[in-house]
């Protein structure tokens, strides 16, 4: 948790916006994972998104549904990622932070996967489909631990449930900027509102996923938030693999953030 919080003072004494970026861990393997993160930090990534492949990824749309396929075919584990996290540790500084859904988790046992995750060296955890309402146990091995659990909130939230999710929030929040699973949309309106009563009612910095996938975009989305999240696109790049594919990804990287506006984050 303490390299989230110093990655965003960091950027808020530079005048910056968070570039957040995803990848599937073990798409196509653990290798190439490691590689794609170390390309992504040098390339101006702030803070990675590692996912944890699960065969009911319900809030991911197509591109990343076949990812974790691509990934759960080629053997992955969850012990294998934090084997992975653990050696980027040794020359990859920016935070490390893990997505995956609760059962995995659960499977591990609450404190386990908390104690095993912050050993690896990994800063935080999303879970797309545990509810704040069922969060608390986990939050409170998390803290234990160090580790931020980054709750999600949605368009549909409702402001007492916004209040509640944000009063629950390390790290950041994140909102999701569209109603459905991820991947690229032409223009993600829907997130204009939330993020600015996401901003009100919480004292982390916010940041906005699922539908941003340009630099046109991460442009748009950065006046609204402290920070982007960018995933379908460069999962896309990955699929696409080829023997310049890591070079795609810190590519694009390159030019989202430096699309992202400069402004003062909270």
């Amino acid at each position: 948790m303490r390299r989230i919080e110093a990655t965003f003072n960091g950027l808020r004494e530079r005048g910056e916006k968070a570039l957040i970026t995803f990848i599937t861990a073990g798409d196509p393997d653990l290798e190439t994972t490691a590689a794609l993160v170390r390309a992504m930090a040098g390339a101006g990534a702030d803070i990675i998104e590692l996912g944890v492949p699960f065969s009911e990824p319900v809030a991911d749309g197509p591109v990343i549904q076949q990812a974790s396929q691509r990934a759960l075919d080629g053997g992955v584990t969850l012990r294998g990622i934090l084997e992975t996290v653990r050696a980027l540790r040794e020359d990859v500084e920016l935070p490390l932070v893990l997505m995956s859904y609760y059962n995995p988790i659960y499977q591990s046992g609450l404190d386990r996967f908390a104690r095993e995750a912050a050993a690896a060296g990994a800063d935080g955890l999303i879970v797309p489909d545990l509810p704040v309402e069922e969060a608390g146990p986990l939050l409170a091995a998390a803290d234990r631990e160090g580790l931020a659990l980054i709750p999600l909130a949605a368009p549909t939230s409702t402001p007492a449930r916004l209040r509640r999710i944000a009063a629950s929030a390390r790290g950041f929040l994140y909102c999701v900027a569209v109603t459905g699973v991820t991947g690229a949309r032409q223009r993600p309106e829907e997130v204009r509102g939330l993020a600015a009563r996401a901003r009100q009612a919480c004292s982390v910095p916010v940041v906005v996923g699922f539908g941003v996938a340009t630099p046109a975009q991460a442009a748009e989305v950065g006046t609204l938030a402290d920070g982007i999240v960018v995933g379908t696109a460069i999962v896309r790049e990955v699929a696409g693999g080829g023997p310049d594919m890591t070079a795609r990804v810190a590519g694009l990287t390159r030019e989202l953030k430096a699309a992202l506006p400069r402004d003062r984050i909270r």
